[in-house]
């Protein structure tokens, strides 16, 4: 795919179903997200691959405490249900912030580099076939899920990279956006 239409025509999907990809595709994925722009070399981000059948139960249960410890109710624990279903392959994008660097950089600048490692992921995903949504929400600042995650104090997990094969085909047409309201010209 070349990579002018990737960039144009990428879409989130919401209705996934197997296959994800596999260990030498996440592997190709991976190394694409470690290309991404990133002041000083500090790799401010990691990911947490959720995939197969004890992965999804492990996050399952994890989605679900996170609702009865925030007693949230009833409507999230079926969002939590549905997010555990979502998708053959979760990915969490983690960003870890790095302190106490031999030339620190700013916090704000290591979160847009795990921003910008988490779409790397979704268009490294898309280039091998695969479609995705980045998903955030409540998840995101669950203190079941950093603790399962393995997040530090300055840890966070900036979203889920819902990964897997749409369920049903659409056209990938580019979008064609009015640029006017974005772009200013000097």
């Amino acid at each position: 795919m070349d990579a002018l239409d990737l960039l144009t025509t990428r879409r989130s999907v919401r209705e996934l179903t197997a296959p994800a990809p596999d260990e030498l595709e996440l592997e190709t994925i991976f190394q694409s997200a470690t290309q991404v722009p990133d002041h000083g070399g500090l790799t401010p981000w990691r990911f947490v691959v959720i995939h197969g059948d004890a992965a999804k139960a492990r996050f399952r249960r994890a989605l679900e405490e996170t609702v009865v410890q925030m007693k949230l109710g009833d409507e999230s624990m079926k969002k939590a249900e549905k997010v555990a279903d979502f998708a053959p392959m979760a990915i969490a994008v983690i960003s870890k912030i790095a302190v106490g660097a031999e030339k620190p950089k700013p916090e704000w600048e290591q979160l847009l580099s795990a921003g910008a490692a988490a779409y790397a992921v979704q268009l490294a995903a898309n280039a091998l076939g695969y479609d995705n949504v980045w998903i955030t929400g409540l998840w995101c600042g669950s203190p079941v899920l950093r603790a399962e995650m393995g997040c530090g104090e300055k840890d966070r997990i900036i979203g889920f990279i819902m990964v897997g094969t749409a369920q049903h085909s659409f056209p990938k047409e580019e979008k064609n956006t009015n640029l006017e309201q974005f772009v200013t010209y000097w």
